[in-house]
């Protein structure tokens, strides 16, 4: 019985193998550095995991006081107590907001709308004032412009309390202490709190309006006032989101200067006031008689739950208003090129 024979590979079917062995084999050591370090186009697992780690210990040292203060604050006596208790509450207890309220030292509803004042009204001043300082160093070319713009920065980096004491007795001279005046004179005259960085910020944007689209508006008759308006406030929109934040905030924030220059820290019937100065001094009036330290543990820390729920007071009108317009924040901020504070 006759068997077929099957031959043997050849020098050249073995050379061929070997070498598609080899190729495949570099092509999948090829895919998984590909993968591991990323290409031209695409970020790969190293950098991106490098980077969400970094993004979620930021995100976790930000969130965390939020996070305990708020859990904090809904905690009543027993919670805190209970040891097993660090988080989540037995139950959302709103008594601790209803003392913040209406503690004799916070007057909630009364500092919030003056708050609102205090901050706002100089905001507007500041946009008004910033945007057309920064759309005149932009447009128009003069002699010492260059010496204008170092000076602006130059105001920005100086530190506040070197001015603190002239500013003072400018104000007294004017008699202004102790009034609303002393935040929204400056302002009109962007020179208010941290106008600096706002007029560069209005000047870097205004740039980038296009010289041709001015000139033609000055062929067709139009004057520079009506340029500012018709033309290049209609497309700063981004500039002006960034800057009614930010402004908005740190007056907001500022106790300081507001003690200081509005309330008078040494005037008892000025009725001026803002949310922060009374969370300051609600804190302080903590350990007094109506959240004895000489008391038990427990009305130590229901002090401590309260003050966090007066915090959260404190801070929510910011959290709200940043909530509705951190789309358009995001955006401002994208296009106009700041990064950071």
């Amino acid at each position: 019985m006759r068997r077929d024979t099957i031959a043997p590979p050849s020098a050249e079917q073995q050379t061929g193998k070997s070498r598609g062995a080899a190729l495949a084999k570099k092509v999948n050591k090829d895919r998984i550095v590909k993968f591991f370090r990323g290409s031209r186009d695409k970020n790969g697992f190293i950098k991106t995991f490098a980077i969400y780690a970094l993004l979620i210990c930021i995100g976790f040292i930000y969130l965390y006081p939020m996070l305990k203060m708020l859990a904090t604050s809904f905690m009543s006596q027993n919670d805190l107590l209970d040891s097993s208790i660090r988080w989540i509450p037995s139950g959302f207890n709103i008594s601790n907001y209803r003392q913040a309220m209406t503690a004799t030292s916070t007057n909630y509803w009364t500092a919030l709308l003056q708050s609102f004042i205090i901050a706002g009204v100089p905001t507007l001043f500041t946009l008004v004032s910033c945007s057309l300082t920064g759309y005149g160093l932009a447009t128009f070319k003069f002699r010492g412009r260059g010496v204008i713009i170092g000076l602006i920065v130059l105001a920005f980096v100086l530190p506040r309390q070197v001015t603190m004491i002239p500013t003072y007795g400018l104000y007294s001279r004017l008699g202004i202490n102790q009034t609303l005046w002393t935040f929204i004179l400056p302002a009109a005259f962007a020179n208010g709190l941290n106008a600096s960085i706002f007029i560069l910020i209005f000047w870097q944007f205004f740039r980038t309006v296009p010289r041709s689209l001015i000139e033609a508006a000055k062929i067709d008759g139009a004057g520079d006032l009506r340029i500012f308006f018709r033309i290049a406030l209609r497309s700063a929109a981004p500039a002006f989101i960034t800057v009614a934040l930010f402004c908005f905030v740190w007056h907001w924030n500022e106790a300081y200067l507001t003690q200081l220059y509005i309330q008078g820290k040494m005037v008892t019937n000025n009725q001026w006031t803002t949310v922060i100065i009374q969370l300051e001094q609600f804190s302080s009036n903590a350990g007094g008689t109506q959240y004895s330290q000489t008391a038990s543990t427990g009305a130590n820390k229901l002090s401590e739950a309260i003050k966090m729920a007066a915090s959260l007071l404190a801070v929510l009108p910011l959290i709200i208003i940043y909530g509705v317009f951190q789309r358009h924040f995001v955006e401002s901020i994208d296009r106009t090129g700041i990064t950071g504070e």
